[in-house]
């Protein structure tokens, strides 16, 4: 699934040119957010959707209640709110899957289901469920659906990659990536639930842009455009866990005649249950090379070898 926050300050002939070629190639879905942007990333993607004529082909991932700079905003007033932003900068009736940005555990999980179901039912979404919310938040909104004859959540959205965070990227974010999430991996897998992993190639870490070389050199924390990516990169991935990992990913992708961003989407493809990655690339070829990790299958000692060593 191709991740679209990278077009929000594109230009439309650019954009257009991106979403075209990875359709090319068999890209059939998107994810999108209420907030990337303030809505241009939405809109953008709208006009691409209109222009071509491919609404009915593509699945469309879109995501709202994302907190702001002055409150939390996971309350069915929100969800109501921003949805009907979404739904009418893409010129649609209905999105595909519909998920929560952002979670607030002050906030009882039933209203929330409550007006998910109430949309959901209204064909205003064809499904829903959490980004970064916990799986303990997501068993609770499943076990109050259960009770209450609603539809339950058929998808969460935490960070997983190889690559484990060692200080979150932005403020909210859920990983289940790294020693200890296994059992979180487990939950998605046995709960019946999908989970779409952000970053999966940890915000970079696995393009082959950065290595442990740039961490004794690391940008100051105001960096901007290409340094501040780094900076971001350095604080929240570059330790010797992860330089660890990184180095056995690319010891594997030169036995295996792959690219190292090949093998961290393998590691990401190749776990048990319905997993997909999210990525984000700047050009179709990028694209190209993501979509032939989707031919790679890689073994369980190979993932523990990835992990451990």
């Amino acid at each position: 699934m191709l991740g679209t926050d990278q077009l929000t300050h594109w230009e439309d002939a650019a954009a257009f040119r991106l979403l075209d070629a990875v359709y090319e190639q068999g890209c059939r879905a998107l994810d999108t957010a209420h907030v990337y942007g303030d809505g241009a990333n939405e809109r953008r993607v709208g006009r691409w959707l209109k222009a071509r004529g491919r609404r009915e082909e593509m699945v469309i991932l879109a995501k709202g209640a994302h907190h702001s700079e002055q409150r939390r905003r996971v309350t069915p007033a929100d969800i109501t709110a921003d949805l009907s932003d979404s739904l009418a900068r893409f010129q649609t009736e209905q999105l595909d899957l519909y998920l929560l940005h952002r979670d607030d555990p002050r906030q009882p999980v039933g209203p929330i289901v409550e007006c998910l179901h109430e949309h959901a039912e209204a064909g205003r979404i064809g499904a829903y469920g959490g980004s970064n919310w916990t799986t303990a938040r997501l068993q609770e909104a499943n076990d109050y659906a259960a009770a209450n004859g609603l539809r339950p959540f058929v998808a969460g959205s935490p960070n997983f990659s190889l690559a484990e965070q060692f200080d979150a990227p932005w403020p909210g974010c859920v990983s289940v990536s790294g020693d200890g999430r296994a059992c979180d991996l487990a939950w998605y897998r046995d709960a019946g639930v999908a989970l779409f992993a952000w970053s999966s190639l940890a915000g970079g870490f696995f393009s082959g842009r950065v290595d442990v070389a740039d961490a004794k050199k690391r940008p100051a924390a105001t960096a901007d455009g290409e340094e501040g990516w780094r900076e971001r990169c350095l604080r929240v991935y570059g330790h010797e866990r992860n330089w660890r990992r990184q180095e056995r990913a690319r010891d594997l992708a030169a036995a295996k005649g792959l690219s190292l961003a090949q093998v961290a989407l393998a590691y990401v493809l190749s776990q048990e249950g319905a997993v997909f990655p999210l990525v984000g690339c700047q050009s179709g070829a990028e694209f190209a090379e993501c979509v032939a990790a989707l031919a790679v299958k890689l073994t369980a000692a190979e993932l523990r070898w990835l992990e451990e060593g």
